[in-house]
């Protein structure tokens, strides 16, 4: 009886935490600044691994090994934290099977294809959608939560933050909508959103870094044999080797550790309450982009203004009843 009221306690005590706004924010700011710095890295790993932008095929196997290795480490690392191996149960394969396809093998399909034809700042503004269509999926399919004016008014300012930060500083990168390159990057947006709600759903009944890591595993293993069935083959450019090691082991633990917190933060709060923090994450790779691909100048007073829209958008969705 004891140790039963001491578990309750406890797992009182792990969901009151992790509820806190504090840790939301601090945890999907990790999360944001991770995924952020994913979109030069892949377009460097694009070069280091001489991969043409319409090698299909190549790209789904480099992004095939980063996620097998992101679902080794990420299941390693869960397993250390709960001192005993994370496997899958039999009721949780189907689920491990839904979200690989939406979380890894769709999206990062999707993403890989639309970042090859598409600048890695002009994506962000795209990207940034995910955060809106994970709201709406939340409130009008699933009926998690209510889609309250509240919310629909802090998406608009946080996505309109965006829009100026990329209109500002990609002046010079006009040009036609291509269904391969920013329609790729829209369709990659839906089905993320789709795994966040799939996800907070799966978490209730089981552990969601175990979900999250095993996923990781199933995804990798379809996208490397698809790869393999067309003949995908990746080929390291010449004194890139060390740096193609280092940038796909980074990658792996972009992914392990930031859906790692992700999956524990939509575990214990609403989705509107985590997911609208993406707005962060276009923000990232529009700076980061710019940093390490040179797209863009993305200083001074618009990245300012930009940002107080993002974090103002933010607030409103966070505080009050969601």
């Amino acid at each position: 009886m004891d140790n039963s009221k001491n578990n309750i306690a406890k797992k009182n005590n792990i969901e009151n935490f992790m509820q806190k706004t504090a840790v939301v924010f601090t945890g999907a700011l990790i999360c944001c600044f991770l995924w952020g710095s994913a979109t030069p890295c892949i377009k460097g790993g694009y070069e280091f691994f001489s991969i043409g932008a319409d090698d299909v095929p190549s790209r789904i196997l480099f992004a095939g090994i980063r996620f097998l290795i992101a679902g080794i480490l990420t299941v390693f690392i869960g397993s250390l934290g709960s001192k005993k191996l994370l496997l899958p149960s039999k009721s949780s394969s189907s689920k491990i099977f839904v979200l690989a396809m939406l979380q890894t093998v769709i999206q990062y399909f999707f993403f890989y294809g639309g970042l090859a034809h598409t600048p890695g700042v002009r994506s962000a503004i795209i990207g940034a959608l995910n955060s809106f269509v994970a709201i709406l999926v939340a409130s009008l399919i699933f009926r998690f939560e209510k889609l309250t004016m509240r919310k629909i008014i802090g998406c608009i300012l946080a996505f309109a933050g965006v829009v100026i930060l990329n209109l500002a500083g990609n002046k010079s990168s006009g040009g036609a909508f291509h269904f391969n390159g920013e329609g790729f990057i829209f369709l990659s947006t839906v089905s993320y959103s789709f795994s966040s709600v799939f996800m907070k759903r799966f978490s209730k009944t089981e552990n969601p870094v175990m979900l999250s890591g095993w996923q990781f595993v199933l995804g990798g293993i379809i996208m490397i044999a698809v790869s393999a069935s067309f003949g995908g083959h990746l080929v390291i450019a010449e004194g890139k080797t060390v740096l193609a090691l280092i940038l796909m082991l980074y990658m792996a633990i972009i992914s392990a550790v930031a859906y790692g917190i992700w999956a524990l933060l939509l575990k214990y709060n609403k989705v509107s309450k985590v997911v609208i923090f993406g707005f962060l994450n276009p923000i990232f790779g529009v700076l980061l982009s710019a940093i390490f691909l040179h797209e863009a100048n993305q200083t001074g007073i618009v990245t300012l203004i930009s940002l107080a829209l993002v974090c103002i958008g933010i607030i409103i969705v966070s505080k009050g009843k969601n």
